[in-house]
């Protein structure tokens, strides 16, 4: 794990952005479409600290983006050339376009200065998305990584970022994949090799400085 001096000098409210990663009901919530993912994403406690990170770059000033995923009613647009993409369409809840499937889940807040990135295809938060050049205009230099899952979008999102020219930041209690001993491997011995590794205990306390002025 770096030390405070190390992670808080990465950590400047006014160049930090915190990424949630298809945090969304359809998803993480009671009824999500991917029951087994949910279940490990709560049970965790990975949901409750993202939330917390939430609040504390709310009240910190540091921006919060929340990446979602979702589709068309027709599909017109979405991906089918993977395995994963066929078994999305015959799952019984969909992440379509309006529904409360893409609505940011529970206990997370959205707050009015929160930036909403929705994406139609692939599998990347970052990938053909408005994300890279939303964190560019915000003066972005370090990005935390939060949200599921550990198996695809958080890795997807993580490679994304670094090869852009982002550092990154994993709180590790922060996000969850299936099953419960994969997270902790892939923290290890993947994302461990490209981002900076930490508990959302020390990267809050990091956040609790004085606020930023705004970027508006």
């Amino acid at each position: 794990m770096p030390s405070y001096e190390q992670l808080s000098e990465l950590l400047d409210p006014a160049t930090t952005v915190l990424l949630t990663v298809e945090c969304q009901q359809g998803v993480v919530g009671p009824d999500s479409a991917l029951p087994e993912l949910a279940k490990e994403f709560r049970a965790s406690g990975a949901l409750a600290q993202v939330a917390r990170l939430v609040t504390a770059a709310h009240e910190s000033g540091v921006q919060v983006m929340h990446a979602v995923a979702e589709r068309r009613p027709d599909g017109r647009g979405a991906n089918h050339n993977a395995r994963l993409f066929r078994a999305a369409e015959r799952l019984p809840v969909r992440q379509l376009s309006g529904t409360t499937a893409v609505r940011v889940a529970p206990p997370i807040e959205v707050a009015d200065e929160d930036l909403v990135v929705r994406r139609l295809h692939g599998l990347s938060p970052l990938a053909g998305t408005d994300v890279d050049a939303l964190l560019r205009n915000l003066g972005c230099r370090t990005l935390i990584v939060t949200g599921v899952s550990a198996n695809v979008a958080v890795p997807n999102a993580v490679f994304d970022a670094v090869n852009r020219g982002y550092t990154v930041v994993v709180p590790s209690d922060a996000i969850a994949g299936v099953p419960s001993d994969y997270t902790p491997a892939m923290i290890r011995n993947t994302l461990a090799l490209v981002a900076t590794v930490a508990t959302t205990d020390e990267v809050l306390a990091c956040l609790k400085r004085p606020r930023r002025v705004s970027r508006a």
